[in-house]
């Protein structure tokens, strides 16, 4: 069972898109990086709740962080953001569970689409977020997702017609396995800075040194 928490609700965003919802998926147990990279320093905060802020800042509603390896340190991280707390207990099955345990816990509210990013991307902007929800939401595409070197992928936006194809994702597939399978369907807004992940000690040094 999934176990699930809210914060309180905060302020209206101008402008928000209200029936978009956002899943920020920070289950992964940072192998690579050998200590939870979602705890990392970043400006001042951290991994996590920068992404945090970033999400709340699209004016996208509900958010859902999904947690997984690490859970009340993260579900503590963002404290007073009206973002809700959804531990899959299912995470080292790969993405696709976490992508499950955030769409279960958007059932109710019915979205007209869901934006998808992660905890590892910290040089996604709310105006990145904005725009991709913006095309998407303009030209009713399938997907809308960020462009960076050869991929299409995450950050991305969803419409609610392709919910049940996300849902059936499985094992360590994500997001992008569907992306890739639409083609010219994808909608792209380009992000070239979303080449810089944080996955290693030396990439998070890179991210630092800029």
């Amino acid at each position: 069972m999934l176990e699930q928490s809210a914060s309180p609700s905060g302020a209206t965003v101008p402008g928000s898109f209200g029936a978009v919802a956002l899943l920020l998926l920070a289950a992964g147990a940072s192998t690579r990086m050998g200590q939870p990279k979602q705890l990392l320093l970043y400006r001042g905060r951290t991994l996590l709740r920068h992404a945090a802020e970033t999400a709340v800042a699209t004016g996208c509603a509900p958010v859902v962080l999904v947690t997984g390896a690490v859970h009340e340190a993260l579900a503590a991280e963002v404290t007073g953001l009206p973002v809700q707390v959804v531990h899959n207990p299912e995470w080292e099955t790969g993405m696709a569970s976490s992508i499950r345990a955030g769409l279960a816990a958007l059932a109710n509210a019915k979205p007209s689409a869901v934006l998808i990013m992660l905890s590892d991307q910290p040089l996604v902007t709310p105006e990145l977020l904005r725009q991709l929800v913006a095309q998407q939401q303009e030209t009713h595409a399938p997907v809308v997702a960020a462009a960076y070197g050869d991929t299409l992928g995450v950050p991305a936006v969803f419409d609610q017609t392709m919910l049940a194809a996300l849902g059936q994702l499985q094992g360590i597939q994500g997001a992008n396995r569907l992306i890739a399978s639409l083609g010219a369907a994808v909608g792209r807004v380009d992000f070239p800075a979303g080449l810089l992940d944080v996955d290693t000690p030396e990439q998070y040094a890179a991210l630092l040194e800029r």
